[in-house]
């Protein structure tokens, strides 16, 4: 069964209204689409929608912390229960609340497949913005830096310290992923680069490597890289960015050059392929789909672009739905 979790909070992004997100995929159809290829339950949302102006800085940080807290239960309860939970966000920060429901419900057992234009891999020490939206992998990975850094005052950076620590010891689990790989990649900050050597097991795949070696090839290799971690349990983390924003204009973070529509489709395809074959080693736990802001669409264009994306990773192709281990 999937499960449906809405997280409706942005404060933590570099502008508003992904918030929305979880309403515009459910009027985009979301819960009727994936109920013609599974079971769904639509569980609502973990946190009310507030649509008044953020506090600041430090007060929106806290609105934050809470709705991590609020959405990690959710997740975790939702896996022991047998179900595929699909967080619909909201801001990327909400992935520390929902990694660390499905840290807690697998102990640890956890590769996590990140897809997006962005590697969501700095630190306090390493960000350019301070933005927590860029930081939930670091969080996971529990990476501590005390670096002075260049880009942000001594007093924010002060503030950023202190939530850093609530996060790691109120949030993220002792668990860490044992495997993590990036699809789409093509805005890496240089902190991000110098944290991923310090990263086993890591599998960071950008646009010019898709480019070079086509989007077939790389999830071969992709697919062949998760078999050899030794992990039970996948957790997927779609950001529309992923997607060029041709195709996915209503997002806070759009780069152009990114996956076509039919890459991302691709991607969901093979994964889904992968999932329910009978020999495959590992099967999914759960997804985000985040960054959805009908504040920056067209008729709510991206949201129905998300939905079909969901759609192709649960089954759905080109001539009819796709079953175990027959022909695709």
């Amino acid at each position: 069964m999937i499960e449906l979790i809405g997280s409706p909070f942005d404060g933590c992004g570099r502008r508003t209204g992904s918030r929305l997100g979880p309403a515009a995929l459910r009027m985009a159809g979301m819960p009727e689409a994936l109920a013609r290829l599974d079971e769904v339950m639509d569980s609502g949302d973990t946190i009310p929608l507030d649509t008044h102006p953020l506090p600041g800085w430090a007060e929106t940080a806290q609105l934050a912390i809470r709705a991590y807290q609020a959405l990690a239960p959710r997740v975790e309860a939702s896996i022991r229960a047998g179900h595929i939970p699909l967080m619909m966000g909201g801001d990327h920060s909400l992935s520390m609340g929902s990694l660390a429901g499905a840290l807690r419900a697998t102990e640890g057992d956890l590769a996590v497949v990140w897809i997006d234009a962005h590697m969501d891999l700095n630190t306090p020490a390493t960000s350019p913005s301070g933005n927590l939206h860029g930081m939930p992998l670091a969080a996971a990975l529990r990476m501590m830096d005390d670096a002075p850094n260049p880009h942000i005052p001594d007093a924010r950076r002060a503030d950023l310290d202190i939530v850093w620590q609530q996060i790691l010891t109120t949030v993220m689990p002792e668990y860490t992923p044992k495997a993590v790989a990036w699809i789409g990649l093509r805005d890496v900050d240089p902190g991000e680069a110098a944290n991923l050597m310090n990263i086993p097991q890591a599998r960071a795949i950008t646009m010019q490597e898709i480019d070079d070696k086509s989007i077939g090839n790389v999830m071969d290799e992709l697919e062949a890289w998760l078999s050899a971690r030794n992990v039970k349990n996948v957790w997927l983390s779609f950001d529309v960015d992923a997607l060029d924003p041709i195709y996915a204009p209503g997002t806070g973070t759009a780069v152009r050059g990114g996956l076509t529509y039919r890459e991302g489709h691709l991607v969901a395809e093979r994964f889904c392929r992968q999932f329910a074959s009978s020999s495959n080693p590992y099967r999914l736990v759960g997804l985000d789909l985040v960054e959805v802001n009908p504040l920056a669409d067209m008729n709510n264009e991206t949201a129905a672009v998300a939905v079909e994306w969901a759609c192709s990773l649960f089954g759905r192709t080109v001539l009819h739905q796709y079953k175990g281990d027959a022909a695709p």
